[in-house]
């Protein structure tokens, strides 16, 4: 008897210790296995279309005169435009870069080419139009309500907008109830833009927000030469980029585009250039940009960006700036060094990837 109960006193001994093995040691919490931190669901939304489109000038250039220096100007209006299946806009994000570039009377460069060029969305109240807009809004407020009109409306029903002229510098200025009292600015660029927009665009999936992005400059600009066989030029240098991103603020499509434009001079200071028309981006210049010509891997300055643009879909904006680059030379500090494009992209991207970060900041 004694041996039997001895044997279930060692068995039940073993069994508790088995069954505490696994626990904390005295005075410690037992450890608690780590959560897994749910991966976020992309919200989806199905296909849409996303569009970059540019409408560009250089009419508003002027010779030297007897009374005023020269002074070159380029009028680049943007839209990144978001359009839902039947083609209503979903996202409408407008700009608008007035650079210029002044002269002195050597026809040497007056304007301070390191300082940083603003559109006029960025320079805000800073633009100046409230102070003698009848309806003291300045430019950026004008624009959000025509902006905010847009939305729900095809490219039809918005080049169909009445309007009136009430200047020559105002040919189409909104004339609907709506708009009336809320923009005063004339609009026919703005609408080109849209158009040329969903003329362009392409298909994204699950897009939820759209941005445009903008990097600009004029340090390629220069003065007359002393022994005048360099030339006045200015150059401004406007690289756009239209950028849907999803739920979670990946990018599910991109169009970048560069607006390179010049207005050359003669030595005294009159306009070379054809002011009437309208200069091209690179991506409308196609194949008559003319970089396959002197490009390493023989491929146009627009072939070279559609393989960038494929590289950023799918990624966010912090992996875009992460993109590992190398110098080639002056010209070209940062050209991707990685496999997947160092055969095919050649080109600095800075701008680019400047252009898209300021588009996820400006997304809506």
């Amino acid at each position: 008897m004694k041996k039997v109960l001895w044997l279930a006193l060692v068995l039940t001994l073993a069994l508790v210790m088995i069954a505490g093995c696994g626990d904390a040691p005295a005075g410690e919490a037992p450890e608690e296995a780590p959560e897994e931190t749910p991966e976020e669901e992309v919200v989806e939304t199905g296909s849409s279309r996303l569009g970059l489109g540019v409408v560009t000038s250089i009419a508003k250039s002027r010779d030297a005169g007897d009374d005023v220096t020269a002074q070159a100007q380029a009028d680049v209006v943007m839209a990144a435009v978001l359009f839902d299946a039947e083609g209503r806009v979903v996202s409408v994000s407008i700009n608008n870069a007035q650079t210029r570039v002044a002269f002195d009377e050597e026809m040497q460069v007056a304007t301070d080419l390191t300082a940083p060029v603003l559109t006029k969305a960025e320079l805000g109240d800073d633009y100046g139009m409230k102070r003698v807009s009848e309806i003291e809004m300045e430019w950026y407020e004008q624009m959000a309500e025509f902006e905010s009109w847009m939305i729900g409306q095809t490219v039809d029903e918005i080049k169909s907008l009445q309007v009136k002229v009430v200047d020559d510098a105002h040919q189409n200025v909104p004339d609907i109830p709506e708009l009336t009292s809320l923009v005063t600015i004339t609009v026919e660029d703005y609408i080109a833009a849209v158009e040329s927009a969903y003329n362009n665009s392409v298909e994204v999936e699950n897009a939820v927000t759209a941005g445009l992005g903008t990097d600009l400059s004029i340090a390629k600009s220069r003065g007359l030469d002393e022994d005048n066989d360099i030339l006045p030029m200015a150059q401004m240098d406007n690289t756009m980029a239209a950028v849907a991103f999803d739920s979670n603020g990946v990018i599910v499509g991109v169009l970048i585009d560069n607006a390179q434009i010049r207005v050359n001079y003669d030595a005294d200071g009159q306009v070379t250039s054809d002011r009437a028309e309208a200069p091209k981006t690179k991506v409308q210049l196609g194949d008559d940009y003319g970089m396959k010509r002197v490009s390493e891997i023989e491929m146009e300055w627009y072939e070279q960006m559609v393989v960038l643009e494929d590289w950023m879909v799918g990624k966010t904006v912090d992996e875009v700036l992460g993109l590992q680059v190398k110098v080639v030379d002056d010209a070209h500090q940062s050209v991707p060094d990685v496999p997947e494009l160092t055969s095919s992209v050649t080109i600095t991207v800075e701008s680019y990837q400047a252009a898209v970060a300021k588009a996820f900041d400006n997304a809506r």
